[in-house]
């Protein structure tokens, strides 16, 4: 499983001196760029083939505490992909020194064409790549429901509830 190990920082902790929630989000997604860049899929690709990450949802459960002072190991995992490899699932886990599972992060994101700004299948070249990506014993072929699987929906402001 793809990990990499983190020190946390002051400028990672909250006013009550834990791991701050956007700390969190940051080391997934340092993390998830790191997985990709390993695996062959860098921003040169990105740039060549005009394509980007967007990010639809984002959650973090919470077990333990991370403080400041050891380091944490967070790992990547790729749970889903559609099947023309628009959309994408990882799932990050958190982990201390000694092993012990701190917290797990899961999201849920697409590729998006970043000239057309719209949601895109991979260009073949960039599918090879994501095909050959280590997945998870849970990996599953993602729908377009799976992204509203959540219920959220957007309401305008003078829209009636």
């Amino acid at each position: 499983m793809y990990s990499k190990e983190f020190d946390v920082r002051w400028s990672d902790l909250d006013a009550n001196r834990h791991m701050a929630n956007s700390a969190y989000q940051n080391f997934m997604s340092h993390t998830r760029m790191a997985f990709l860049i390993d695996n062959g899929f860098t921003q040169r690709e990105m740039a060549t083939y005009e394509t980007g990450p967007v990010i639809f949802n984002e959650n973090v459960y919470y077990f333990r505490e991370i403080h400041q002072g050891n380091p944490i190991t967070v790992t990547c995992e790729v749970t889903g992909m559609s099947e023309d490899g628009s959309l994408f699932s990882f799932r990050h886990n958190f982990y201390d020194y000694k092993g012990r599972n701190l917290a797990r992060g899961i999201m849920t994101g697409a590729w998006m064409n970043l000239r057309e700004r719209k949601i895109t299948a991979l260009h073949k070249e960039l599918m090879q790549l994501i095909e050959d990506f280590p997945k998870a014993a849970d990996f599953k072929i993602l729908t377009t429901a799976d992204t509203r699987s959540h219920g959220e929906l957007p309401q305008d402001i003078n829209q009636p509830s």
